[in-house]
C-alpha cells in the first residue's frame, strides 16, 4: 500500500482555524468581543491567537481611518490584554492610525515598533514618518521601501506644488 497516495484528514486545529476565521468575518459588532474571547479560550493558543490576529488586522484595516476605530480598539484591548502579541498589534494599529491621520505620534515609538508596522508605515503617505524610516528603519527592506516611497512621491509633490502656485 502506498501511503503517499492515501487521502489525509485535515488536522482538527486547521478545521477550527478555518471555522473561527469564517465566524469572525461574519460576526456582528455587538457580539465581536464575546466571539474573540471564545476563540482565545481554545486550547491551541498558537492557532487561536493567529485567527484573532488575522481578524484584528482585517477589522483595523477597514475601520482605522474612521471614528469607529477608537471604541473598537478599546474593546479589543480589554479582550486581548492577556495576550501580549495581540495587545501589541492593537497598539501598533493605533500608532499607524495616528501617523496616517497626521495626529500626534512619537518618533521613538515608531522606531521601537515591529518590522510589520515599520514596513506598513514606510509604504504609507506620512512623509515625515517615511523619512524617519528611510534613515533609521530596522531592516534594509524597510529603509528601501521608505526610500522608494519618497522617490515616487517626490514627483507628485513637485507637480502638486506647481499646480497650487499657478
Amino acid at each position: 500500500m502506498n501511503h503517499h497516495n492515501a487521502p489525509q484528514e485535515e488536522p482538527a486545529e486547521h478545521l477550527r482555524f478555518a471555522a473561527y476565521l469564517s465566524e469572525l468575518e461574519q460576526v456582528f459588532d455587538a457580539d465581536e468581543a464575546d466571539l474573540v474571547s471564545e476563540v482565545l479560550a481554545d486550547p491551541d493558543q498558537t492557532m487561536a491567537q493567529s485567527a484573532v490576529l488575522r481578524h484584528l488586522d482585517r477589522r483595523a484595516t477597514d475601520i482605522h481611518p474612521g471614528p469607529a476605530y477608537e471604541p473598537w480598539a478599546e474593546w479589543m484591548t480589554q479582550v486581548t490584554v492577556r495576550h501580549p502579541v495581540l495587545a501589541r498589534r492593537l497598539q501598533e494599529w493605533s500608532l499607524f492610525r495616528a501617523i496616517t491621520l497626521g495626529q500626534h505620534w512619537r518618533r521613538d515609538a515608531l522606531l521601537e515598533s515591529s518590522d510589520w508596522l515599520q514596513l506598513k508605515t514606510a509604504a504609507g503617505p506620512n512623509t515625515e514618518a517615511v523619512e524617519v524610516l528611510a534613515e533609521h528603519g530596522r531592516s534594509k527592506r524597510i529603509r528601501n521601501t521608505a526610500r522608494i516611497n519618497l522617490k515616487q512621491s517626490s514627483p507628485r509633490s513637485a507637480a502638486s506644488q506647481r499646480i497650487h502656485k499657478s
